[in-house]
């Protein structure tokens, strides 16, 4: 597995305001406190792929400024995302552990503001556990959205991701084991405890659910 841990370069004055511009069509300008894999998240591509795609050698190092091309060729906005080849690998799925205990309260693809992951309700400042053994590669609050967020890479094809926490316990690059303690559970929608937790292959969101023990 790659290192995983993507340093961000600070540029000298005129990159401040970068955090305010608006973004290019087809494109993403870095801004403080990205990484190529919160990028790649954010945007619902593999990292491999915009690596690839931006001719990014090392790929463990962007730097705020940047532009990056968010596909392999000009594309329209609503346009779906290109095919690529990669070389055989295996896509067989990690053997995932819950990563919280609770009930689902929210389920892959139901409205809301996020609809690729499902929301485990908990106690507020319960444990949350790596679902399977990786290597944190994202641990930040860059993407609103999730709030305080863990992405932790488990091969070269699945990745996890654990929002809304109230604190991460975790560094990136730090290697995990299933079932240790990474955050404890936060605030979601509504205000109420709870954990959003995806997975994904390929940079593709998956419903968790089958791929989680004991599920009817």
């Amino acid at each position: 597995m790659r290192a995983g841990v993507v340093f961000i370069l600070a540029l000298v004055a005129g990159c401040s305001n970068l955090g305010y511009q608006e973004q290019p069509a087809g494109q993403y300008v870095v801004r403080s406190g990205d990484t190529l894999y919160s990028i790649a998240w954010r945007h619902g591509v593999d990292h491999r792929d915009l690596a690839r795609w931006n001719n990014i050698a090392d790929a463990d190092r962007i730097y705020v400024g940047q532009r990056l091309t968010l596909s392999s060729g000009p594309v329209s906005p609503a346009a779906p995302r290109p095919a690529v080849a990669r070389p055989p690998v295996s896509t067989a799925a990690p053997a995932f552990s819950w990563p919280a205990s609770g009930d689902v309260v929210a389920r892959f693809g139901e409205r809301g503001i996020l609809t690729t992951g499902i929301g485990i309700a908990a106690r507020l400042g319960a444990d949350v556990t790596a679902a399977a053994p990786g290597q944190v590669v994202y641990a930040g609050t860059g993407l609103v959205d999730y709030g305080q967020l863990v992405i932790i890479q488990h091969n070269d094809n699945w990745l996890t991701a654990y929002g809304h926490n109230r604190s991460l316990l975790v560094s990136q690059g730090q290697t995990v084991d299933r079932g240790q303690k990474i955050a404890e559970i936060g605030l979601g929608p509504g205000r109420m405890p709870r954990l959003y937790f995806e997975i994904r292959r390929n940079g593709d969101p998956l419903d968790p659910l089958p791929y989680l023990p004991d599920f009817d």
